[in-house]
């Protein structure tokens, strides 16, 4: 027979059946694991309660530096965190996702406040104190060092009694199918994290940690909620949704944060049970918080939204607005696509909208590129013809960490605040994550006080010598690699935002 026409061997076609039955069972595995179900429970779309006054308070951190470089921090969060967590008498619940005394790459960098051990101890106190009171912590697997360090703090609350639990992430679907269905498929079996040889992803000074760890970072997935949710002395729920972490290094951080009373909190307290249930949490029911009907009139109304329904309701609100709304967007990391689509939209229709935005230059230390706001906010300005404007908070070492929109319409006033960037990891049901939406009629006094903020940072109000943010010229980037580079990692998880 000819060799132009010669069939392949036996051993080439079991070659290639082989490959292609691996390739079809990594396609099938990342396909999967990329639109499986959520975890039954976990996703809360919360239905609009009545909004009383007293019952939502803006709580924000600032972080500055004066004109010789002296840092100028004002905190209001963790001050209403800790006073929450000691007025509770039955219950209280936390979700956060650091919550270590990690310095990042610098060893033995200074921190503003080691806000971990504060909290062990207050909840060891409260413990102690209240014997009959349930506590139940649950977090993210990376302030084990994903099993490579375990934590300290984590291991004095359970000593102490405290239910801790440790969000089991494979539950979750995958940002970054492409590494996590490898991994899913050939290493989760065996590479286990643990000490080894390798340099600890979070703590330049901490423990050297085995590959197995590296494996499993490389998922790019988290449980990044920021919520806190207790009984108050008047028997009703009362939380925090916030975009501030219990993180030593992240003590510096601009953060700013809600504090909510009522019942639109007991959907999100029975998401963070089922997030415990799927981690493999088996602790007694916790106690039932009733609490008391307010008397007085409602003010507003308020709802909790997490996961793929906080992309929902903002870019619906989004697209309902027109010329004479204005639009205010703070924000650590922007880049999901509808969002941004929903931005340029709104300012065609003549809606005025300002983007603050963190210049993602500083993380724990190390640098970074300015991916993804830099060629986010030149695509917003250039798209809209200057009609979209930005501003870049000015950083030291610390971030602008903050996550909010707030809409102020013809008729009323929309705002959501929470853990969530507006990017595909934390929009698209990926991450989990917590957001409060809060509507007011106009001229409301959390309108004033959100608003005073907003402006205050973007105008570089008071006090003297301090400039919060700079123009949009300074961190600009029209380059075509960023661009692309950004378009590329938000479209395949390839990314850590």
């Amino acid at each position: 027979m000819p060799r132009s026409v010669r069939k392949p061997g036996a051993r080439k076609l079991l070659t290639r059946a082989v490959l292609g039955a691996l390739l079809a069972v990594w396609v099938g595995v990342g396909a999967w694991n990329v639109w499986k179900p959520m975890p039954e429970g976990v996703v809360v779309n919360g239905a609009w309660t009545p909004l009383h006054e007293g019952d939502v308070q803006f709580l924000r951190d600032v972080t500055a530096a004066d004109g010789y470089g002296h840092p100028i921090i004002d905190q209001q969060i963790f001050d209403a965190a800790f006073r929450l967590i000691a007025d509770a008498e039955r219950l209280i619940v936390l979700d956060v996702f650091l919550f270590n005394a990690h310095r990042g790459a610098i060893v033995d960098a200074p921190v503003h406040r080691p806000l971990s051990a504060e909290l062990v101890r207050l909840l060891i106190d409260k413990r102690r104190a209240h014997p009959g009171i349930r506590i139940l912590v649950v977090t993210d697997p990376i302030n084990d060092v994903y099993g490579g360090e375990p934590s300290p703090e984590l291991a004095t609350l359970r000593a102490a009694g405290v239910d801790v639990v440790i969000t089991d992430l494979d539950r979750l679907r995958d940002s970054n199918p492409a590494w996590s269905a490898f991994w899913r498929i050939a290493l989760r079996w065996w590479a286990r994290g643990g000490p080894g040889d390798w340099p600890n992803p979070l703590d330049a000074g901490g423990e050297r940690v085995s590959l197995g760890v590296w494996a499993r970072l490389a998922n790019f997935k988290a449980n990044h909620r920021k919520v806190i949710i207790a009984d108050g002395p008047d028997g009703a729920l009362h939380g925090l949704v916030m975009s501030a972490n219990p993180h030593d290094a992240s003590s510096g951080h601009s953060n700013v944060a809600l504090r909510i009373r009522g019942p639109a909190l007991a959907p999100l307290l029975a998401s963070e049970v089922a997030i415990a249930h799927f981690s493999g949490w088996r602790g007694a029911p916790l106690p039932p918080v009733a609490g008391t009907p307010a008397a007085a009139p409602a003010v507003g109304r308020v709802r909790i939204v997490t996961e793929e329904a906080i992309a929902d309701a903002l870019v619906a609100q989004l697209q309902a607005c027109a010329a004479g709304d204005a639009i205010d967007i703070a924000m650590f990391y922007l880049s999901d696509r509808d969002v941004l689509g929903a931005l340029h939209d709104a300012a065609a229709r003549g809606a005025f909208v300002r983007v603050l935005l963190d210049p993602n230059k500083d993380a724990f230390g190390r640098e970074k590129n300015g991916i993804p706001n830099r060629p986010v906010a030149t695509e917003l300005v250039a798209a809209s013809d200057g009609a979209i404007r930005v501003r870049w908070v000015r950083t030291h070492g610390e971030q602008f960490h903050a996550k909010l929109a707030a809409i102020r319409g013809r008729e009323g006033y929309w705002l959501t605040l929470g853990s969530a960037n507006f990017t595909r990891r934390n929009l698209d049901d990926y991450n989990l994550e917590a957001n409060v939406i809060v509507e007011t009629p106009r001229e409301s006094p959390l309108e004033t006080t959100v608003l005073a903020w907003f402006d205050g940072l973007w105008s570089n109000r008071a006090p003297a010598g301090v400039e919060y943010t700079a123009d949009f010229g300074a961190y600009a980037d029209p380059g075509q690699l960023n661009y692309w580079g950004y378009r590329f990692m938000e479209a395949t998880g390839i990314s850590t935002f």
